[in-house]
């Protein structure tokens, strides 16, 4: 009796502790509730997680990521995610910056379908044909591999220095084809790999040179825009799609091609699909299995073209390390993509205005997404 008293007198005394230890110690707070805007931007069955996905595209639109304005996921052909910032909405035209690269190595390849151009030929620019200019040796697949050996300086500093910037704003701006095309050789053609705008833009002059015998503006500019419209931005339902052409009447084949975000992501359905359109074959698949191939000298790009390797040279630009090495990507400047992966069934697009320093947060909460996916 003595001993059950003596255990009841210390649990007693214990009892305050226990209290104060309680009191002490809080239980782990869960993520924050989500938003209404949120959780209504994701569909009832998207195909992963639904509150994980909407948490990942809740994240795109943080301020750490710069100004997202636009992300739309789609799954097995149809929209599951789909949110804007403020002031943006599914009519408005994003531009596209450098994902106009991606546009025009469709049109090349519908122009080599066509026997138009040959892509192991020489590529018919005149200024490259005059006897001893060794220019003539670039070919269509090294200019679409950005392998042309052209000289060329991508966003350097000064700004102004930066031969895209050049092209596009300063002197070589009411001619870019012949800004591009007058470069020098600063390496043999095959043999270095130089991501360049100027490269697209030689592209798009092919492209108007084969299309119209005339060389004013105005017929250069209307050829391709009704070539690009016929063959392509219509039969995939693209019907926002507006390029722009120089003063010369060359589409900006590298940089400039606007187009609703729903619209952008058609395109990505269009490239998951291997240019097959509600089982109509627009273009061949082989030619989407040829811009998704590893140019020679760089494993990260194909034909106009990101891929989602680890880098040759540099940095990856995507995630390698945590993505399917299917995964293939049309990218902008200032943070602008559509990612595709066949194996996901997956076309995830994210437009904004996202600076340099902030573009690898963005890079990862696209990851964040496509991981979702399996």
């Amino acid at each position: 009796m003595a001993r059950r008293s003596l255990s009841l007198i210390m649990s007693l005394a214990l009892l305050p502790a226990l209290a104060s230890c309680s009191q002490g110690t809080t239980a782990p707070e869960g993520p924050p509730p989500l938003s209404d805007q949120a959780l209504k931007a994701v569909v009832k069955a998207p195909g992963a997680n639904r509150e994980k996905l909407a948490r990942a595209i809740d994240a795109l639109f943080a301020e750490d990521m710069g100004e997202t304005r636009a992300v739309i996921v789609m799954k097995g052909g149809r929209i599951v995610a789909e949110r804007y910032a403020d002031g943006y909405h599914e009519n408005t035209r994003f531009v596209s910056w450098s994902m106009a690269k991606s546009v025009t190595g469709v049109m090349i390849g519908m122009l080599v379908s066509d026997g138009r151009l040959r892509l192991d030929e020489t590529a018919p620019v005149p200024a490259w044909q005059r006897p001893g200019d060794p220019r003539g040796e670039i070919t269509l697949r090294q200019l679409l591999q950005m392998r042309s050996g052209l000289r060329h300086s991508e966003a350097i500093q000064p700004v102004y220095e930066s031969d895209e910037v050049r092209m596009l704003f300063l002197d070589g701006r009411n001619d870019m084809a012949r800004y591009a095309e007058d470069q020098p050789l600063e390496a043999e053609p095959g043999r270095k790999f130089e991501y360049s705008s100027a490269t697209s833009v030689i592209l798009a002059d092919l492209a108007a040179r084969v299309l119209t015998p005339a060389p004013d503006p105005e017929s250069r500019r209307n050829a391709v825009a009704d070539y690009l419209r016929t063959r392509l931005f219509e039969p995939a339902g693209m019907k926002s799609m507006l390029p722009e052409f120089d003063r010369a009447g060359t589409l900006v084949g590298g940089s400039l091609i606007h187009g609703t975000a729903r619209d952008w992501a058609k395109f990505g359905e269009f490239l998951r699909n291997k240019g097959s359109v509600k089982g109509a074959q627009i273009m061949p698949r082989q030619w989407i299995d040829f811009m998704v191939t590893p140019s020679p000298r760089e494993a990260q790009y194909g034909a106009q073209i990101w891929l989602n390797r680890k880098a040759t040279n540099g940095e990856a630009s995507l995630f390698p390390d945590r993505g399917p090495k299917d995964l293939f990507a049309c990218i902008g400047h200032l943070g602008q993509y559509v990612l595709v992966s066949p194996s996901r069934g997956i076309t995830v697009v994210r437009l904004g205005k996202t600076q340099d320093d902030q573009g690898g947060r963005v890079v990862d909460g696209l990851a964040e997404v496509v991981a979702l996916y399996r």
